[in-house]
């Protein structure tokens, strides 16, 4: 059943199934995405991380189906109903609904009319209406024979059989899968207001909206999923119903000369009133929703992916402005480190002695502190901000620019636990203004001390499922946190808790540690930490950087697994470990490294050729951040107009 299952994602992600099957086999042994994708290239096939999370994904939703695949078939089995060609149908489904579909007539109900009418002894009536099998006399005669105390007349005979055929016409799984697909493909979702008039203000465009299933965006089914649920929308799926009961009628006519031929049209169309069409509504609605779910959620992922990386402007002393009316303007110093200067508050969109007052107060730190860039928040009063920061630059002449920063979720920052321990000494109020300073200094850093929910990644994320949501936002982080490394002296326990291998209680040890044993000399140093064993080692190592240890290899993304490898590489271009720390010879090794055939000097040393093209891409760039390759931020002297525009004028949007 594995093969099946590997040969399945296999060809959804146009892979060899051995890939998917190496892939499987070592996230079950307890390795993670990000180091399986960078480690393991040669076992895998050099699988990207977004393969793999995709395999993940699919082995657990296929291993839960073959789970679900077998309770049915023990249940079917148990109830002595199992015929061979049901079995093959549980065998050949791929989904779950297809499963759930061949399940629903034997699955266990609650009390139905029709188990009702089963009671009563009505299903020798029921066979004959749905068989055709009688074709003369009255059928209220032939009805009498099966009045009792509990079924008082024929009708009540012919009805309580009837509800037993529109049980089984409802509970075939090929009639569901029929129109499940007509659905999809014929029916429309219509809209319609409801409600408080002063909530329906916001869905006004809906007032008369139709769409077909098939062509609605992830975007609009959010947008009118949001309005039912604040009961401005009333939603309901059309579709032409008569023509599939007319089409299920004909499908079941066995002998058009039955007695019982209107009497099996009126159940058919009961069973897809009441039975068939609330159930397959209900189904296409949720697919609707899941899948506009997915999309939204992939969006909001790639947002936070170039949030999180944006390249840092290291090397500024960086002055923080979060903008405000009635409270002021918040403003942090902090220098290259990100350590606080200075701080305060002030008023820039009052009166204009408030903001003349405020200039100088200010142009005057930028001075004392040499400040070369202003953060400026991009919420309430950003735009006032950014002219007040256009002007003085001009007006005191100062030598620095600004640039407008994205400040969600700095006041979820400014108020959590983190931010307290971090500031303790300061308000709430200015710990958002240091956090819209220190994200210009490196997003990422100060982004992962954020709920990614709370950094504001698209329009509908808090329509879509919160559990997903939260699942896909920590992957991103994760995956970034670890493309990027981190340094293991300065790394705070939000960001370290991202790398592979480590949790928050690692995270916190290592800091602790740095604390009471000063900086780390080398990545086997972690080794010391009682909570960190070999295992967890091999995951997290890599992705940990330390630009002045020991090992100069520790300052590169080459694994200490692959030292060796690594060091004879370099005896092989005539250099030795000890050169990597000399400027000039470094820089001499760096000249040969390009003309290096990875291919050839992999069979010379019996390696793997992936792991030896990383390995000389990390020698050629020794603690290289990727983000560095990047488009850096723009930064600005003076607020652009549009009379400023010109042919070849870059502008970013904000």
């Amino acid at each position: 059943m594995s093969e099946r299952m590997f040969a399945i994602i296999g060809s959804e992600l146009n892979v060899k199934p051995k890939q998917v099957q190496a892939a499987v086999e070592l996230l079950d042994e307890g390795n993670t995405v990000p180091f399986i994708a960078r480690y393991r290239k040669e076992v895998t096939g050099e699988l990207q991380d977004e393969q793999l999370r995709t395999i993940e994904e699919r082995i657990k939703y296929l291993r839960n189906l073959e789970t679900r695949r077998q309770e049915i078939i023990a249940s079917i089995t148990e109830q002595e109903k199992m015929t061979d060609e049901l079995m093959k149908s549980l065998e050949a489904a791929t989904k779950l609904q297809e499963l759930e579909d061949l399940y629903l007539p034997y699955r266990p109900k609650k009390r139905t009319r029709a188990m009702i009418a089963r009671e009563r002894g009505l299903e020798p009536l029921a066979d004959m209406i749905l068989n055709d099998t009688v074709t003369a006399g009255d059928p209220l005669e032939i009805a009498k024979d099966f009045v009792t105390e509990e079924v008082p007349t024929p009708e009540d005979a012919i009805q309580g059989a009837s509800d037993i055929v529109a049980e089984i016409v409802s509970d075939s799984a090929d009639f569901r899968a029929y129109l499940r697909k007509k659905m999809w493909n014929e029916g429309f979702i219509q809209a319609e207001l409801t409600g408080d008039e002063e909530i329906q203000q916001q869905f006004l465009q809906y007032a008369e909206y139709a769409e077909p299933v098939r062509q609605m965006p992830s975007h609009r089914i959010l947008a009118v999923n949001r309005g039912e649920k604040l009961g401005a929308l009333k939603l309901a799926l059309t579709v032409p119903g008569d023509t599939y009961v007319t089409y299920m009628v004909q499908k079941l006519e066995k002998n058009p000369k039955s007695i019982f031929a209107d009497y099996k049209a009126a159940a058919v169309a009961d069973a897809y009133k009441r039975l068939i069409f609330p159930a397959l509504e209900r189904d296409i609605r949720n697919e609707l929703t899941e899948n506009a779910d997915e999309q939204a959620i992939k969006v909001f992922g790639v947002n936070l992916k170039n949030l999180l990386l944006q390249p840092p402007l290291a090397g500024h002393v960086i002055m923080g402005l979060d903008p405000g009316y009635r409270t002021g303007c918040k403003m942090a110093i902090i220098d290259q480190q990100g350590n606080v200067l200075d701080y305060g508050a002030y008023y820039l969109t009052n009166s204009e002695k408030l903001r003349k007052e405020a200039q100088k107060v200010l142009a005057d730190k930028i001075r004392k502190f040499k400040v070369t860039l202003l953060s400026i928040g991009n919420g309430t009063a950003s735009y006032e901000t950014e002219q007040f920061a256009s002007t003085m630059i001009e007006e005191e002449k100062l030598d620095c620019h600004y640039i407008i920063t994205n400040e969600a979720g700095a006041s979820v920052y400014s108020a959590s636990k983190l931010a307290i321990d971090e500031l303790p000494d300061l308000d709430v109020t200015i710990r958002g203004a240091v956090s819209i300073a220190r994200r210009v200094q490196d997003p990422l850093a100060e982004s992962v001390k954020i709920d990614p929910k709370s950094i504001g990644v698209g329009q509908y994320q808090h329509d879509v499922n919160q559990k997903q949501l939260t699942h896909t936002l920590d992957q991103v982080v994760e995956t970034v946190v670890n493309h990027v490394g981190v340094e293991l002296n300065t790394a705070s326990p939000a960001i370290l808790q991202h790398i592979a291998g480590i949790s928050s209680t690692v995270a916190k040890n290592i800091v602790a540690y740095r604390q009471e044993n000063g900086v780390f000399k080398s990545r086997k140093e972690l080794l010391k930490l009682p909570s960190l064993g070999p295992a967890a080692f091999t995951q997290c190592a890599g992705f940990l950087r330390l630009q002045h240890g020991k090992n100069p290899l520790d300052n590169t993304s080459v694994h200490p697994e692959s030292y060796e490898l690594a060091e004879r590489i370099i005896g092989e271009l005539g250099f030795t470990l000890k050169d990597l720390q000399d400027k000039a010879q470094l820089e001499a090794l760096q000249v040969k490294l390009p003309l290096v055939d990875a291919e050839k000097m992999a069979a010379k040393l019996d390696a793997g050729v992936p792991t030896v093209r990383d390995i000389l891409g990390a020698l050629a760039k020794p603690g290289r951040d990727p983000r560095e390759d990047l488009p850096a931020p723009l930064t600005r002297k003076h607020v652009v107009s549009l009379e400023d525009i010109q042919v070849g004028t870059v502008v970013k949007g904000t």
